[in-house]
């Protein structure tokens, strides 16, 4: 009785370890799981809960200030610490906030306010959807827009996104500089 009772106690402590081992081993987030046969890409709707932020970057522009917030699925930044790569099917999400700004005892304050679009990518190593012209370079891309959350508008990542990201070329079209959780620890 005492073995018994010894064994059922120790299952009891060790069980809640192993399961929050297994619920983190499977917070990794496979990209493709988001995209349709087609290489359709739709936008993950749980990022800010379960991506990770990678940086926040501020764009002035006398049309209105944007403030440029990035996440990465889960095990990005760890993989990416250790090879200097992004691993296939990452999943990186842009959104992208409109700003507001108010004098306040620490100086001129400027915080996001109101959503305009999202940037999806996906990175492919492999070249899946070559007859989808959202894929190329690595990498699926894709719009979403504030005034149609789930509904994807670029049509061409040549013609639609990849002139934004000439300058990141040789950092695999991501401007990681703005990202300090890439960066070794």
């Amino acid at each position: 009785m005492k073995f018994v009772s010894s064994v059922v106690l120790l299952t009891l402590i060790i069980l809640p370890g192993y399961q929050q081992l297994k619920s983190q081993a499977n917070n990794s987030q496979n990209g493709f799981d988001l995209v349709d046969k087609a290489g359709n890409i739709r936008k993950p709707s749980d990022f800010r809960d379960r991506y990770r932020a990678l940086g926040t970057y501020m764009v002035l522009d006398p049309k209105g200030n944007q403030m440029h917030v990035t996440y990465a699925s889960p095990g990005t930044a760890e993989s990416y610490r250790k090879t200097g790569k992004f691993p296939d099917g990452t999943v990186l999400v842009k959104e992208i906030f409109g700003t507001e700004h108010a004098q306040m005892t620490t100086g001129d304050a400027h915080w996001a306010s109101g959503t305009k679009v999202w940037f999806v990518m996906i990175k492919d190593e492999k070249g899946r959807f070559t007859e989808n012209p959202l894929w190329g370079d690595g990498w699926g891309w894709a719009l979403f827009k504030s005034d149609a959350p789930d509904k994807q508008v670029a049509t061409d990542y040549k013609k639609d996104c990849l002139g934004c990201h000439i300058p990141a070329r040789g950092t695999d079209w991501v401007y990681v500089q703005g990202y300090p959780t890439l960066a070794s620890k």
